[in-house]
């Protein structure tokens, strides 16, 4: 339940303090006074939208905080302090907003968030959301019970998948021509390595083949004139075996000499190896031009993949992991087109179960709601009025569902049950908005309702019907309400009267005397005439009366 409103530097509102009751709070006052100002205060403070035109000319900023009774969520979320919850705004005059909650900064979406739950508002403006489809659904899906709220949200939340899902198809879609197109170049680029099988260091040792295969003819020569020199006649090899036969017999006779001997017997056995080596490497010599143009070949092939693909063969082999990575990670690309169509059928199967129990929903509480709002409409002075509920097909199963709720209204009995935003004047419509709201009232838990300016085009017994309902209304809720109308305030539980004096709001709480004079001017424009006096009074007697006998 709202307790305080301290509402600073807002339009008219300089600075105002409003302690609020339980029961059926109104508020009253001349065109002009600042009475829903009290209420756009009130909306401002539970995170309502918010303009630097709200601030009072000459004015830093605007605020307004509001004092409420904590609720078991606000409790949860540690908002709360003494069972009492803070909320708080301030617009400054060149727009930039604050929110506080419990005297902390917070966002004002949280804001708006946690005020929803306490503090539910209908205006004129309100009202006229009864008009859209979507409202009147909305309103028959929280009439049907829980359950079927719960069904529209699963409702919602597969439709939104499935919006998601097509998204996503689409966009895999878009991509798929151009994935082609590098899916068949990795292609060709993998194969074209994987076809030529390059090794690491592979073209360094086919240049060094290349260079023994293209001198082959020379090689052999030089290596038989090596061979020649080492081991022919009057060779090299026999001229150092000799000289390690002598030092030999030198070291025999003179111990001095022996290391000469070792490195002479070491020349000649060297020079014997080397000339094996030599011969063995001029036998592996050869004339083979097939192998030499084989050799020219690969290393053009090597060197055709070096120049697309890497410096050498390990940067070629790098490319060609990356490629292959590439390559699955499209493949898989293109799988998931397929996995989401299956996801998409899944889901639309889904939806459409959902829809249909939906539907069922509607069907069954559709004439049950159309037969409250009857009841309600009687009470509010409207005798003879009808109301139905139709189903409309909808082109295709949305986050609504299948269909949308058409409210329709006929004012009497001779009138054609028509849609109700095409018949319903100012005074029916705002009853209508009333009547709906009443029998809303069980089926939720928030703690206080403002009505502003719903008495719109209703007077004489039609405003005391309202009026009687507002305060059976304000028996299981807070309700605040602005209005014009004497026979609407003389049912208050609490009257307040808003007063612009010198270009500033003020507030009252008024007395029975001041209620007397207030509902006097209501009724004439003259607070102190007699007989206006003896018709409030009338009126404050009547309200009484029909409070006991409820």
């Amino acid at each position: 339940m709202l307790r305080e409103l301290h509402i600073s530097g807002l339009g008219v509102i300089d600075d105002l303090e409003l302690e609020l009751h339980p029961g059926l709070n109104v508020l009253t006052g001349e065109t002009g006074a600042g009475k829903t100002l009290v209420t756009v205060g009130l909306a401002l403070a539970l995170g309502g939208r918010a303009a630097a035109s709200l601030v009072r000319p000459g004015a830093k900023a605007a605020r307004a905080q509001a004092r409420l009774d904590a609720t078991a969520e606000a409790v949860r979320l540690g908002w709360a302090e003494d069972g009492e919850l803070l909320l708080g705004r301030q617009i400054a005059a060149d727009g930039r907003t604050t929110a506080r909650i419990g005297g902390q900064l917070a966002p004002v979406s949280t804001l708006a968030q946690l005020g929803a739950t306490l503090v539910e508002a209908h205006g004129q403006h309100q009202g006229l959301l009864l008009l859209a489809g979507g409202a009147q659904t909305e309103f028959l899906d929280r009439f049907a019970g829980p359950a079927q709220v719960a069904l529209l949200r699963a409702v919602r939340e597969a439709s939104a998948r499935l919006r998601d899902l097509r998204t996503e198809l689409e966009a895999v879609d878009r991509g798929t021509r151009e994935r082609e197109r590098e899916l068949d170049l990795l292609s060709y680029q993998i194969h074209e390595i994987e076809g030529a099988g390059p090794n690491p260091g592979e073209r360094a040792r086919l240049e060094a083949e290349e260079a023994r295969l293209a001198h082959a003819e020379r090689l052999m020569e030089l290596a038989a004139s090596a061979e020649r020199a080492l081991a022919g006649d009057e060779a090299a090899a026999d001229a150092l075996r000799a000289t390690a036969a002598a030092l030999r017999g030198t070291a025999e006779l003179d111990p001095d000499a022996a290391e000469l001997a070792a490195r002479a017997v070491g020349l000649a056995e060297g020079a014997v190896e080397l000339s094996r080596d030599v011969r063995s490497y001029g036998d592996g010599l050869q004339l083979d031009p097939d192998r030499l143009q084989e050799v020219r070949q690969r290393i053009a092939q090597l060197g055709d993949l070096q120049r697309k693909y890497g410096a050498d063969e390990v940067e070629i082999l790098g490319f060609l992991e990356r490629a292959r990575g590439r390559a699955t990670e499209l493949q898989g690309a293109s799988d998931s087109g397929a996995r989401l169509t299956a996801a998409i059928e899944e889901i639309r199967t889904r939806l459409a179960d959902l829809a249909e129990r939906l539907t069922i929903g509607r069907r069954e509480a559709a004439p049950r709601l159309a037969a409250a709002i009857v009841r309600e409409l009687e009470a509010l002075g409207m005798e003879g009025a009808g109301a139905d509920i139709s189903l409309v097909d909808l082109q295709e199963i949305g986050p609504s569902g299948a269909e949308r709720a058409e409210f329709r209204f006929s004012g009497g009995p001779s009138q054609p049950l028509l849609p109700l935003a095409k018949v319903a004047s100012g005074g029916e419509l705002s009853r209508t908005m009333l009547a709906c709201r009443s029998v809303l009232a069980d089926l939720d838990d928030v703690p206080t309702l403002v009505f502003d300016e719903v008495d719109a085009g209703i007077g004489g017994e039609a405003a005391t019907a309202v009026g009687r309902r507002l305060a059976l209304l304000a028996e299981r809720r807070q309700v605040i309400v602005v209005t014009h109308l004497p026979q609407i305030a003389s049912f208050a539980d609490r009257h307040v009267r808003v007063q612009k004096r010198r270009g500033t709001a003020t507030v009252e709480v008024l007395d029975d005397p001041g209620r007397v004079a207030e509902l006097s001017r209501m009724l004439s424009g003259l607070p102190r005439s007699a007989s206006a006096s003896v018709h409030a009074e009338e009126l404050l007697a009547e309200a009484r009366r029909a409070r006991l006998r409820r």
